[in-house]
């Protein structure tokens, strides 16, 4: 679908230029594809992109876990072990999403890499709101992801806690795919296909 830049300034009463500059950002996300002379178009959301979405995640925090393993203080294994335990008592969606965000950061503030950061930084959140509020069923996926991290971790098994990283985000897109689904959100999608 072709993005109405003319109707969006109007209705938000400003020039084009800032809606072009919000395009900008948002094909920088992967939400529109500017195309020269001919517009911005919205990108479609489709299980491919889904998958393809927590995949790409799954790599980044991977490899930013070999990087931490290498780079942070000896104690950091120990650290993500305290928080993997409070994730796995936690009952509430909001200490599921606190601890999960302390876990992910803890690994990247590890790794010591601003590139990590700038990547993360690019990857936008496909389920707004707390996640573990809007996929509940994720919860147990991540309580076994964390804990296999953390034992590679404490391990010293860099390559094992990327694995790691990389099935648990397979798994969580799969949630995210399964409820996009039974919410409908692909049905259009597929009807255009």
């Amino acid at each position: 679908m072709r993005v109405p830049q003319d109707a969006i300034a109007q209705d938000l009463g400003v020039s084009r230029i800032p809606v072009r500059e919000a395009l900008i950002v948002l094909e920088r996300e992967g939400w529109v594809t500017n195309e020269m002379h001919r517009g911005a178009f919205i990108n479609a959301l489709d299980e491919p992109t889904v998958h393809d979405h927590y995949e790409l995640f799954g790599l980044i925090y991977g490899f930013a876990a070999k990087r931490a393993l290498a780079r942070a203080s000896e104690d950091l294994p120990q650290q993500l072990g305290e928080i993997q335990v409070q994730f796995a008592k936690a009952t509430t969606a909001a200490d599921h999403y606190d601890l999960s965000i302390a876990f992910h950061s803890l690994i990247v503030k590890g790794a010591a890499s601003p590139r990590i950061n700038v990547a993360l930084r690019a990857m936008s959140a496909l389920v707004p709101g707390n996640f573990f509020e809007e996929v509940p069923e994720a919860v147990e996926v991540e309580s076994r992801g964390l804990a296999a991290i953390t034992r590679a971790m404490k391990q010293g098994d860099g390559e094992k806690a990327a694995a790691e990283y990389v099935k648990m985000m397979r798994n969580v897109g799969n949630k995210v795919t399964q409820l996009f689904r039974e919410r409908s959100l692909f049905e259009s999608v597929e009807a255009t296909a």
